[in-house]
């Protein structure tokens, strides 16, 4: 599977040979989070190619980690599950969000920011049951998000069902808008500021329904590690941007 052999009979070199090639972990925290379906785990992984996503998948399937499953009902259609292998890596997924947070230098998360993740990620972790008001379109525009990326989304919360997300209008009245660029909404989802701090440095524009913009704390879901105290230090490259907290 892997394109580098340590030869060392040492469990974590062995581990390293199926789970540190590209893209990898990423992909097994997208089938922790629940995503099955091709395109769902498309979706979550936005800049990988299809093709290696594919590889990816048979690779972790031919090692016992990824079990393919026919869809009842549905010729040609497969979901995708861990096995209790694959499950166990929770672990090792939550230690490397954990180091992450804390080690990785702010500008290092920032400047690698995909608005296609972040909106993928917002509509996971959206939290209807803490709107003022349900149902509620909320149409995010946000800056800099590069030539081949869409810079209005639109989050809609039902009451009782999972947050959804769109990148064409869905044709429903907005309740909310937000405007801000990649970097300050990233950060607000990784806890490294918040709504209030944002808009109060003007980074962040909310306007619409008061009551659920004064509710978004609540209702926008966050990073699983965002409130994981960040110390820094470690960068992979040489960031000069400046940092989100702080106006």
């Amino acid at each position: 599977m892997s394109e580098v052999r340590y030869g060392q009979y040492c469990p974590i070199a062995m581990s390293a040979e199926i789970l540190c090639t590209r893209w990898t972990m990423p992909l097994i925290r997208e089938l922790l989070e629940g995503s099955r379906r091709f395109n769902e785990l498309r979706r979550g992984v936005p800049r990988m190619s299809p093709a290696l996503l594919a590889l990816r998948l048979r690779e972790l399937e031919a090692v016992g980690i990824v079990e393919r499953l026919p869809v009842q009902g549905a010729a040609d259609l497969y979901e995708y599950v861990l096995t209790d292998a694959g499950t166990a890596l929770g672990e090792v997924v939550g230690a490397f969000a954990k180091w992450g947070q804390t080690w990785l230098d702010e500008h290092t998360a920032l400047d690698n920011a995909s608005i296609d993740h972040l909106m993928w990620e917002l509509r996971r972790r959206a939290n209807p049951a803490e709107a003022s008001r349900t149902p509620a379109v909320i149409n995010f525009t946000v800056n800099d998000v590069g030539p081949k990326s869409k810079p209005n989304w639109w989050l809609i919360l039902e009451r009782g069902a999972p947050g959804d997300v769109c990148w064409e209008d869905p044709g429903r009245e907005v309740d909310l808008y937000v405007k801000g660029d990649l970097r300050t909404l990233t950060g607000v989802w990784l806890g490294l500021t918040t709504v209030a701090e944002a808009v109060a440095c003007g980074t962040l524009e909310v306007s619409g329904d008061k009551a659920l913009a004064g509710s978004m704390p609540r209702w926008l879901g966050l990073s699983k590690a965002a409130g994981i105290a960040k110390r820094g230090g470690v960068r992979t490259g040489g960031y000069q941007r400046a940092a989100v907290t702080g106006c």
